[in-house]
């Protein structure tokens, strides 16, 4: 016994010993904590999750692309039924629930590392940069579905795991003070972000990131808040938008390891590539005007069904030759068989390789479909279009609204040289182009019409298919005719919101049911956002 008990106390003694060293003893140096991580880490997957949000079968190329008319397709059933026909596949909850899901992921990275820098100021330009990157991910999901987590969001580590829905009138002035406020924190005399996938760390290229985002927000608040819209459109006008397509924001994809534009891949699936066709409005729009992007973003495919579904084999770019595809209609052989479209080119090919829709307008396979095709988040010539709104306002925006428009059309037609290292439309055609084509300024309803329709033109060529939709819900612009097919879930009108997720009425019930009841009309695709009237 006392042998057992010398050896309790010895053993005692040397646990003792042991914990004064515990941590360091068990502490894998290899592995990384919030001490020794380097939060820059973290940078790139919150900017590539907003790329997830808005690219490919996340949503936007199967409902808002086809929604606004950009695209059709005239197939049924498939899912890209969703947007040309608002009628349903199989999947279109998961496709309804992917932005959410991916937005509010690449949020929560740029929280985290807004939490790991917190308390060091040499990170001051990391932390500023994140939280515009949280923004732009949050304002997404406001946009695309209303009332949402906003003020609760991303506070798991704090214990808030059920964050209630908040109203979207609130989340917008908090988003708007919010931005303002860390652009000032923005300081080019500091350490830069390592890891920036998007501007390399230039400090000076985020400040006007930051203003331009600025302005795209403020211009939301149009009808519901002109007084606030106002403010915010002349401070970001005077803190310095973007000046020229070299401040454009994009990420190109880095193939060779893996990472792929969504949009792209998604048109390289062999029947999207030879289904997914220009709309009739735009290329209409586009010829009617003699625009010279035309014969760079379109071409026929070559005759048959094998010639269309080959993606090396480039298509016909001869303007006179562009046909976009009406939506709504189908190869099934009834009323709304695309044969019986207005203005059907006919089939191409032979009886044995016949291409029905062979006759329409497809995206050019040289500009689009490379999978490091440039992803683009906001452009120089969105913000010359939106300043230029703001100056048909009266607003205080520097230049008329007609200097802004001419600016914005000619930047417009010249980003595509960013694209595959390509420069398709020259300065001298573009600003041509743009002077023979100026604002109209009869009336405030004509220039606003034409402004917002050339924002629907550039944002859906450049297929930034969400903005493309939000733009003209905000805007109105150009005036779409709503699709109306057998079995539609709304009703005969273009969608306005996307559903909530059907993992919330599970996993945040009672916030849930809260923001439904809020809603004007339900959780429904007819359904408007605060901002959408």
């Amino acid at each position: 016994m006392k042998r057992l008990f010398i050896y309790i106390t010895f053993a005692s003694l040397i646990v003792a010993g042991c914990t004064k060293k515990f941590d360091s003893i068990n502490t894998d140096p290899t592995q990384a904590s919030a001490a020794n991580f380097d939060p820059n880490l973290l940078l790139p997957t919150a900017e590539i999750g907003y790329m997830s949000a808005i690219q490919g079968y996340s949503g936007p190329i199967l409902f808002q692309s086809m929604w606004v008319q950009i695209f059709a397709n005239a197939e049924y059933p498939t899912y890209y039924s969703n947007g040309d026909k608002y009628v349903a596949s199989g999947n279109i909850l998961t496709y309804d629930a992917s932005t959410w899901n991916n937005a509010y992921t690449a949020a929560s990275k740029a929280h985290e590392i807004i939490n790991l820098t917190k308390t060091n100021d040499a990170m001051v330009n990391l932390r500023g940069v994140a939280l515009i990157v949280q923004l732009l991910n949050l304002e997404l999901v406001t946009d695309v579905y209303g009332d949402c987590p906003y003020f609760q969001a991303l506070q798991a580590k704090s214990g808030i795991s059920l964050p209630v829905y908040d109203k979207q009138q609130d989340i917008y002035p908090a988003m708007l003070n919010t931005l303002d406020s860390v652009i000032n924190t923005l300081d080019p005399s500091k350490a830069k972000p390592t890891n920036d996938i998007i501007y390399k760390g230039d400090i000076g290229e985020w400040k006007k990131f930051g203003y331009s985002l600025l302005l795209r927000m403020a211009m939301r608040l149009t009808k519901v808040d002109p007084a606030t819209a106002q403010k915010y459109a002349e401070m970001a006008y005077a803190g310095g938008t973007f000046s020229s397509n070299a401040d454009n924001a994009f990420i190109t994809f880095d193939h060779t390891d893996g990472y792929n534009n969504g949009n792209s891949a998604a048109l390289q699936v062999p029947e999207d590539y030879s289904q997914v066709k220009w709309g009739k409005n735009l290329i209409d729009m586009l010829k009617a005007s003699n625009d010279p992007r035309l014969p760079v973003i379109s071409e026929v495919p070559m005759p048959g069904k094998a010639n269309s579904a080959n993606e090396s084999l480039a298509g016909d770019p001869t303007p006179a030759n562009q046909q976009g595809m009406p939506n709504g209609y189908d190869q099934n052989g009834g009323a709304t068989d695309i044969s019986k479209a207005p203005a059907y080119p006919g089939a191409t090919g032979t009886v044995n390789d016949i291409n029905v829709v062979g006759g329409y307008s497809r995206p050019t396979s040289a500009l689009y479909i490379a999978l490091n095709t440039p992803c683009f988040i906001l452009t120089y010539a969105e913000t010359e279009l939106l300043l230029s709104e703001a100056a048909v306002r009266g607003w205080n925006v520097g230049a008329s609204a007609s200097v802004h428009y001419a600016n914005g059309l000619s930047a417009a037609l010249q980003t595509y040289g960013t694209m595959n290292g390509t420069t398709p439309i020259s300065s001298a055609t573009a600003n041509a182009y743009a002077t023979s084509h100026p604002l109209d300024v009869s009336s405030t309803t004509n220039s606003l019409m034409q402004i917002n329709t050339q924002i629907w033109i550039t944002l859906g060529t450049l297929f930034n298919f969400d903005e493309a939709w939000t733009n003209w819900r905000r805007s109105g612009y150009p005036v779409l005719t709503p699709v109306s097919y057998n079995g539609n879930f709304t009703g005969g009108t273009i969608p306005r919101r996307q559903l909530y997720p059907t993992s919330e009425a599970t996993t945040n019930g009672a916030n849930y049911k809260a923001a439904v009841a809020a809603l004007t009309g339900g959780d429904q695709w007819t359904s408007r956002v605060w901002w959408d009237k």
